[in-house]
């Protein structure tokens, strides 16, 4: 059975909550969203246009040139301005970096491998933000 933007926002914004540890709003460059508006109340200047009934989940960014965002369809990654996207249904997750920041790493990147064996990488706030970018990406896998 295929599911809904909304129930996949729904599981993924609850496994976040139960692996992270709060507050929740403290992180330097990490979130996740209860709901679009949030988003792009923050970061207006981001160009990311959502198809259909797709939804965000959560993002790093960094700066405006250095950011990666979850949807409920879809991973994408602005590095140094070079703009990559790819679609999560039938990916795989990779790697996860050094998401807990030893050597002082601010922020490491993590890989999905696509449905077309490319491989994405996302960028993860090291520490106790990982777990943001680290089980939504995971969840939203699981369960697509």
């Amino acid at each position: 059975m295929k599911k809904t933007d909304q129930s996949k926002h729904r599981i993924c914004i609850s496994k976040i909550k139960r692996s992270t540890i709060q507050p929740y709003d403290v992180f330097q460059w990490t979130k996740f969203y209860e709901d679009n508006h949030t988003f792009f109340d923050a970061y207006s200047n981001i160009p990311i246009q959502l198809q259909g009934e797709e939804l965000l989940i959560c993002s790093t960014i960094i700066d405006f040139n250095n950011y990666s965002i979850l949807t409920t369809q879809r991973l994408i990654t602005s590095e140094n301005g070079v703009l990559e996207s790819g679609l999560i249904m039938h990916a795989e997750n990779g790697w996860y970096g050094n998401f807990k920041g030893h050597g002082n790493e601010k922020f490491t990147f993590g890989k999905i491998i696509l449905e077309n064996g490319k491989t994405l990488k996302y960028f993860i706030e090291t520490g106790k933000a990982s777990m943001i970018m680290v089980y939504g990406v995971n969840t939203l896998i699981q369960i697509t």
